[in-house]
């Protein structure tokens, strides 16, 4: 590649195509890549990538050479000859101005961005005409396209830069664009009104433009005018699309970073607007297989059908880049008006109905990117801005709701239409704070709304029943899971009744008027079923067979699932405040759901043959559960109806309790599906947690339940999460004080016992673990899978009472006072099994938790003694460095306990810092510096926490203080290092914020000394700067102590530090730094 340079080119085609060709081995390619970077290195190699640009037509060359120039300008900059720097400045424009017709549009921008690249390095002082440049480009018809692509590049690259600059230039070069702004935006808005004005049809009388007058008082029109509506349509033709494209491209990103002001013209808003109309035009959907380059135009002169879709997205995306920015300066709010009402005009269009079309066959005609945009809109217009003009006489907030409305319930698909129930929510919360805060004139606020959100409740209503929307509820995915856990079906009725949640809020009587009769009507069905049931040989059969009879059941009994999961969702309105207003409501639902739910479990409903088993017994199944699971959702209007009556009458009480427990006990046993049996068991933890009843324990149903859970051979026993909600359920019982009775009222010894009881026969076969410590061989399953059965249902019943009173901590610690000795004793044994470690681990650390003033400070040294004699440095290295991310679950869970015990105030505990500060320094700390960054920043956090622990005691001061002694011997300076190193190399960009906050708390412990001691030390110890640029560094560290502050210094620093090692890794070797 040396003779000459066509002979370069010719080697260079050669190369690039046996690069890219499909026969080239991963071998060959490897060598023709190190070839291809050693030339690329050579001093002077631009010089040869010039020529290849301005010789050659081969793609792959054009871009190997762009990239070699976009590596020397990035990269090795500083380091070249201010001649080479000007030569370079000078000739790639001649090439772009030269070829930018010929080359491929991926070319074009690259060589685009090279140059901009150069701007952004030497812009203004060694390349003052570079923006002008681009001005003149624009400005120019034959070279507009070319100018525009220059200014978007500019944009993106200048106003939002890379790490590869120092903050001081990002500022810098900030500034030197908000100046041009004012120039910018108005050739921008002259090129949008020069095209819309030449191709517009002129009609025999124009109406008035909505934005005439600018400089008067805002006078907006009412929407009956429909003023922007009537302007006829511009005709562009593909060539005039493609520039208006680039122009909107443009005018997208300015507004993503420059702030909100004058220089955004009520005639820019006005034209953006016009173009934004395109998006409501039916004409311009692209359909599959129809598209049409925008270099072509088409014979009715109308230009390209995906150019005009694409004006409408793209001006609606300028749009929302300006409404998305909240902070709003008083001279802009009358634009932001101006913009909602043209908005509004948009809306009416595309709402509207005529002879030819629906409102929802016109919205599935339009592009869908459009329909997004325009969603985004109002999502952004209610979200942010509502509250500045939704008082205001110019906007009709009314009739803007009323369109809404009929846009939300045409929407095409499933996502738009999710999309706007969000929007109706957002709206609501607006609504009720609104009220909230002007409870004198609430009435008159409502009355406003009043007739749209009762349809909206409505409406919102018949949507999530099969009744009235069968066709596109059975559309919807009720098997395959999203990222929230949840399918398309319950995504679909989660938020729904989120929406009538929310008006019942606002309107509860007219709700539930609403509500309660639709329920009754399905409940009727449901009830009836009873009479279909027959008994045959081989088990009870439903007799409805008939398909068109089995698919209304089905239809009903989906509506009536909804409707249970509605009613249950509006529990909260009917407690509080409006218990009494709305008693006789909330009794009417309570009565009916317990009927309900005792109905159910009387018949096994769940347990009938059908006709179509793999639709309706699901079917049957669901409603059952959810009935349990609506009535649970009442637990807390119980709690207060008990609390009401406690001193009156309770057999209306007793009666519902009893009968909700009757209900659930059949329930609770292995044979019952999951779903079903799941709702049992969560109502009764309700039922014993929220309501407590006194008599409770006294229940046959109960009694049936405990002999269930305690039986000595459970051949059935529950699954595991049914099995430990039944045990927190009897544990609460037993525990939790009763409501409305005095504490010599509580009979606190009886239901010790009975809580010993229950707990004794919970642990029975763990208990027994501790006599085989001794014993080989041991059985290592059998005992594996019972601690694993038993520790997580002891670490349930500790953690339900938690927040409890003293008395229960007590009764709760004594019940379980064996078990833990046992678990101590067993700790030793599985020390090497970091499954079963983490286990009881995690079983300690909930009694650290919850009941470690109820164990002692005896025991708990004893617990922490063995604790710290096990987890010796060898241990620990063997859980991290071998057993990975289990291994580090085991020593965080460890580390926490420790916490806990720092942080326990009082002396009682004091005794163990100096071995636990011992632990963490002399073995902790060593393992954790020799492994990877990743396991450090999951460790180092909970070593931090541990030691940084400080507040009023004299032991968390005794802590702070060995603390500030460990800061002024480097010990921390070690961690704020690696935290610096993690930032600096981008290795957990996630954790940015984080990590920062993790340097600030350490650096708050003794601020002169990080200012005096670390940063001196830090900065000498950087690699890859000289001794001015450290000084630059220290300099710009200002010296504050607030986390903002604090925050932009550290931000400031690693930017600015990794910016000088590129600036100086580019620079030739041998060159000398002044």
């Amino acid at each position: 590649m040396a003779f000459s340079e066509e002979g370069s080119l010719r080697a260079l085609e050669s190369l690039m195509t046996e690069f890219f060709h499909s026969c080239t081995t991963n071998e060959r390619k490897r060598e023709i890549e190190e070839l291809l970077n050693n030339f690329a290195q050579q001093t002077g190699a631009w010089r040869h990538c010039l020529f290849f640009l301005s010789n050659t037509q081969n793609e792959y060359v054009m871009m190997y050479s762009l990239t070699v120039f976009e590596n020397l300008v990035n990269k090795m900059w500083i380091g070249i000859a201010s001649q080479d720097k000007m030569e370079i400045r000078s000739c790639l424009p001649k090439l772009l101005l030269a070829q930018h017709k010929s080359v491929p549009y991926f070319i074009r921008n690259k060589l685009c961005k090279v140059i901009v690249d150069i701007g952004r390095q030497d812009w203004p002082m060694f390349y003052h005409d570079f923006f002008t440049n681009t001005l003149q480009l624009i400005q120019s018809p034959s070279l507009a396209q070319l100018g525009l692509v220059m200014l978007k590049t500019t944009s993106e690259e200048l106003a939002c830069p890379r790490e590869d600059l120092s903050v001081a230039r990002k500022d810098e070069l900030r500034k030197l664009l908000l100046e041009q702004v004012p120039t910018v935006l108005g050739l921008l808005t002259g090129i949008l009104e020069t095209y819309w004005d030449k191709h517009s049809v002129i009609a025999s009388t124009p109406p008035p433009s909505p934005t005439s007058g600018e400089n008067s008082k805002l006078k907006l029109q009412r929407p009956g005018s429909n003023v922007l509506l009537c302007q006829p349509m511009a005709a562009l033709d593909s060539e005039s699309q493609h520039l208006c494209c680039l122009v909107l491209e443009c005018l997208a990103h300015l507004f993503s970073w420059i702030p909100l002001s004058t220089s955004i013209t009520p005639t820019l808003l006005a034209s953006i607007f016009h173009f934004a109309r395109f998006g409501c035009d039916l004409r311009t959907k692209h359909k599959a297989g129809s598209f049409i380059s925008s270099n072509s135009s088409s014979s009715n002169g109308e230009g390209s059908k995906v150019d005009r879709a694409r004006l409408g997205v793209l001006a609606m995306t300028c749009v929302n880049e300006l409404i998305s920015k909240n902070c709003v300066p008083m001279d802009f709010e009358e634009y932001l008006l101006r913009m909602f009402q043209q908005t509004f005009f948009i809306l009416q269009r595309l709402t509207r109905e005529n002879n030819a079309h629906t409102v929802k066959s016109r919205l599935q005609e339009l592009d869908e990117n459009y329909l997004e945009k325009f969603t985004d809109f109002l999502r952004l217009f209610v979200s942010v801005h509502l509250r500045r003009i939704e008082s205001s006489p110019q906007f009709p907030i009314v009739e803007f709701l009323a369109l809404l409305f009929k846009y939300t319930f045409n929407q095409p698909t499933h996502e738009g239409y999710f999309a706007c129930l969000d929007i109706w929510s957002v709206f609501l919360d607006f609504l009720t704070t609104k009220i909230k805060s002007r409870l004198a004139d609430r009435e008159s606020v409502l009355d406003r709304y009043r007739d749209a959100l009762v349809l909206l409740f409505r409406e919102v209503l018949n949507r999530i029943q099969f009744r009235y929307n069968q066709a596109q509820l059975e559309e919807l995915d009720d098997e395959t899971l999203d990222d929230d856990q949840q399918t398309e079906w319950q995504r679909y009725l989660r938020q729904s009744l989120e929406v009538v949640a929310k008006v019942m809020e606002l309107f509860p009587s007219h709700a539930f008027s609403t509500l309660f009769p639709v329920l009754q009507e399905n409940l009727d069905v449901y009830l009836g079923l009873q009479q279909f049931i027959v008994t045959t040989g081989t088990g009870r059969r439903l007799t409805i067979t008939a398909e068109n009879d089995c698919r209304r059941l089905h239809c009903s009994l989906r509506d009536l699932s909804s409707l249970l999961q509605a009613v249950g969702r509006l529990a909260e309105h009917f407690i509080g405040e409006v218990f009494a207003e709305r008693f006789s409501d909330g009794l009417a639902v309570v009565e009916r759901l317990v009927e309900v739910t005792c109905y159910g479990s009387q018949i096994s409903l769940y347990d009938l043959e059908t006709a179509v088993p793999s639709v309706l017994k699901p079917d049957l199944i669901d409603v059952h559960a959810q009935a349990l699971s609506a009535l649970q959702a009442y637990s807390h209007w119980l709690a207060q109806f008990y609390s009401e009556v406690h001193n009156q009458n309770q057999s209306q009480f007793i009666r519902l309790i009893t009968s909700a427990v009757d209900a659930s006990s059949p329930l609770i046993t292995a044979k019952v599906p999951e779903k079903l049996l799941l709702s049992a068991c969560h109502l009764m933890v309700s039922i014993t947690s929220t309501v407590r009843p006194v008599f409770l324990v006294t229940l046959t149903a109960v009694q049936n339940i405990f002999n269930l859970i305690t039986a000595a051979n459970q051949t059935h026993r529950l699954p595991q999460e049914a099995h430990m909600l039944v045990c927190r359920a009897l544990s609460n019982m037993l525990l939790l004080p009763w409501p409305n009775l005095s504490e010599s009222e509580q009979q606190w010894q009886t239901r010790s016992n009975s809580h010993a009881n229950l707990v004794a026969a919970l642990t029975q076969e763990y208990r027994t673990l501790r006599g085989t410590v001794n014993i080989t061989p041991r059985r290592p399953d059998l005992d594996d899978t019972v601690i694993e059965q038993t520790l997580p249902v002891l670490r349930d019943l500790v953690d339900s009472i938690s927040g409890e009173s003293t008395k229960s901590r007590q009764i709760c610690y004594q019940s379980l006072q064996e078990s833990v000795q046992v678990s101590l004793s067993l700790f030793p044994v599985f020390i090497q099994q970091t499954d079963v470690t983490d286990e009881m681990l995690a079983f300690f650390l909930t009694l650290f938790q919850a009941l470690r003033v109820q164990m002692g400070a005896a025991f708990t040294g004893q617990i922490i003694h063995t604790f710290l004699s096990m987890f010796t440095r060898e241990q620990l290295a063997a859980s991290v460095l071998h057993e990975g991310s289990a291994g580090c679950r085991v020593v965080q869970k460890f580390l926490k306990i420790l916490q806990l015990v720092v942080q326990e105030p009082g002396q009682a505990f004091k005794p163990f810092l100096p071995s636990i500060l011992s632990l963490c320094m002399e073995q902790v700390y060593l393992v954790v510096t020799e492994v990877t960054t990743e396991i450090k920043l999951s460790l180092y956090p909970t070593i931090i926490l541990l030691l940084v622990t400080r507040g009023q005691t004299p032991l968390s001061f005794f802590c702070f203080t060995v603390l500030q002694k460990l800061f002024r011997t480097s010990m921390l300076f070690h961690f704020i290092n690696v935290l610096l190193q993690v930032l600096l190399n981008k290795s957990h960009d996630l954790l940015q914020e984080e990590i920062t906050l993790a340097i600030y708390n350490m650096a708050s412990v003794d601020f002169d000394a990080f200012y005096s001691a670390f940063m001196p030390e830090f900065l000498s110890n950087c690699q890859g700067v000289d001794t001015s640029q450290r000084a630059v560094l220290a300099r710009n560290f200002k010296l504050e102590r607030d986390l903002p502050s604090f925050t932009q210094s550290v931000q400031r620093l690693v930017n600015d530090l990794r910016y000088y090692r590129l600036c100086n890794s580019s620079l030739p070797t041998g060159t000398i730094k002044l």
